[in-house]
């Protein structure tokens, strides 16, 4: 029987895939946006199976996002390697639209990476491409600079110069938006000795009809430099385009039935096809990995809400011979079953289910915001068996907040915990969350009333509009460990507690999921870019001294 790769491979927020080999090993690594530390990577030895094994900005001198808006933060990282060395580049948006691009290195990736090297703050989508002639080139989507709130998931570069057409003035009217805004590809040579970008900047392309030309990746085969690019913007026109030349720096011609791969104008199961990377197996096959979503509720024209954010998927691919990459199976729409390569299998012992905290470190599929402060809002030790968490800011807060989540990577899952905490002023709090964003949240929370009578209650945040008490408050003894459930079936989430772990009480109506998606989030010229989380958290903006303590965490996802 043939062995087959089941879409997608990167399940949950997991977007803007870049693959490499190193010998026998695999290596993917996936924008974090506001999600510290920055970065994930996952390893593989087959490409079927797939293990998270480092997130390498994990220093506040690599990465610090403090004070950054949502969908900020570290966009579209591309790992390479060449002659012993792994090479990680990556843009740190910051909240006033300037994309500061950075470079780490190591040998060993699943060690210390390096200080970081400041490139430019050209554009963003970043990549590094190693030529045979020992130089390296520098690639970049050329954007203009323009606050952050300006870029969205517009359905068309069309929609989106109108939308600036209005925003800014009819003087914008008769200029052409690639060279507005999205101003094509540029190409740079990197000079690893003296560590910065050197010689001119050279526009090797302008992109094709689709617009919003992003995402570079260039390679070299049989005498061409090929260029692969996403285009359409990272809705659900995406699409892998590809063009090639003899001469790095151009002209380059387009693919003949460009573009290789999207998803638009189809009912594919795997939507918003696009932001792509290849590699060859060791049998010289060749795979390519791509963004994708699976969104609910879709209407007629395939478009829904994306609860988990944009995902990773693979592609088996075939070069013919006029010198071209194709979809494997013909047409350009994205498979979910594909052809496993013919590699020996190598399957991981999946993620625990229940984390009882019984280690002296953090779950690595646990993340936080924004900031190199874990020390100070976790402590494993402190109460032997059991995560306590310190509070800090607002449940609102850019800066500092004590709260740590986990990627939501399947519509149905229940999520529970037990929790121990004594609230002392009105405004301290902790508890479960469900979490897209500081603009988009569903809190069961623990705390206390003026008088200093516990409750439970339930806030939410449905596009920047804030109920405190979205469900009645449950009146509660005090300094008493309650349990704390969500359980989420498709597009509806509902609560519960217990006192005593066996016997559940509601607390609350069901409560709409799709709030918790990219498309939701993405409205009046901002775009939503992660996918929903569930995690555990703790709030003191009194006097930032309160911890709460968490028995366990258990996230089952429902067959």
């Amino acid at each position: 029987m043939m062995a087959t790769i089941q879409n997608p491979i990167l399940k949950g927020f997991n977007p803007d895939p870049s693959i490499i080999r190193v010998g026998d090993d695999y290596y993917i690594a996936t924008s974090t946006f506001e999600w510290y530390p920055g970065v994930q990577i996952h390893h593989s030895k087959d490409l079927v199976h797939w293990q998270l094994v480092t997130r390498p900005l994990r220093r506040k001198s690599q990465l610090n996002m403090l004070g950054e808006y949502n969908s900020c933060g570290v966009w579209a990282p591309c790992l390479s390697y060449d002659d012993g060395v792994f090479y990680l580049i990556y843009s740190n948006v910051v909240d006033n639209g300037t994309f500061d691009n950075y470079l780490v290195t190591t040998n060993d990736i699943l060690g210390d990476w390096s200080e970081p090297v400041y490139l430019n703050s050209r554009g963003f989508d970043t990549s590094l491409f190693h030529a045979e002639d020992g130089k390296k080139w520098y690639l970049c989507a050329d954007t203009q600079s323009i606050p952050v709130n300006a870029l969205s998931n517009f359905k068309s570069s069309f929609e989106l110069k109108k939308t600036h057409m209005e925003r800014f003035g009819k003087q914008f009217a008769d200029l052409n938006l690639g060279e507005l805004f999205f101003r094509g590809i540029s190409l740079q040579e990197f000079d690893p000795v003296q560590q910065k970008l050197v010689g001119s900047v050279h526009k090797i392309f302008p992109g094709t009809e689709l617009g919003i030309t992003e995402a570079p990746h260039l390679y070299f085969r049989n005498g061409y430099y090929y260029l692969l690019v996403a285009e359409g913007g990272t809705g659900y026109e995406h699409a892998v385009t590809m063009a090639r030349s003899r001469s790095i720096t151009g002209p380059y011609e387009v693919h003949p039935e460009n573009p290789i791969v999207t998803s638009f104008g189809t009912d594919a199961f795997l939507t918003r096809a696009g932001h792509a990377d290849f590699v060859e197996t060791q049998d010289e096959e060749t795979y390519l990995v791509h963004l994708c979503s699976r969104p609910i509720e879709r209407n007629q024209e395939n478009e829904g809400f994306s609860i988990l954010g944009r995902e990773s998927g693979i592609q088996k691919m075939e070069w013919r011979d006029d010198g071209w990459l194709w979809l494997a199976g013909g047409g350009n729409t994205p498979f979910v079953e594909v052809e496993a390569p013919d590699l020996s299998a190598h399957s991981f012992e999946a993620p625990a289910v229940r984390d009882d905290f019984d280690n002296d470190e953090l779950s690595i599929h646990f993340q936080w915001l924004r900031g190199d402060y874990k020390d100070e809002i976790v402590s494993l030790t402190e109460r032997p068996g059991w995560l306590r968490l310190f509070g800090k800011q607002t449940v609102l807060s850019r800066y500092k907040q004590g709260l740590i989540a986990r990627r939501q990577q399947a519509l149905d899952v229940r999520v529970e915990t037990a929790m121990e905490f004594e609230a002392k002023e009105f405004g301290q709090m902790a508890g479960l969350l469900a979490f897209y964003n500081l603009d988009s949240f569903y809190y069961l929370y623990k705390s206390v009333d003026l008088n200093g009578n516990p409750y439970l209650a339930i806030m939410s945040n449905v596009n920047g509009e804030m109920n405190l008490f979205a469900a009645p408050q449950v009146w509660l003894p005090s300094e008493q460990l309650v349990n704390l459930r969500l359980i989420q079936m498709h597009d509806t989430i509902k609560f519960s507690y217990s006192l005593d772990g066996e016997n559940w009480k509601k607390i609350g109506d069901a409560f709409d999921a799709k709030v918790l998606s990219d498309e939701f989030n993405s409205h009046g010229g901002v775009a939503g870019f992660t996918g929903n989380f569930f995690g555990v958290a703790c709030h003191d903006p009194v006097t930032m001294t309160e911890f709460a303590d968490f028995d366990y965490f258990d996230y089952d996802e429902l067959k």
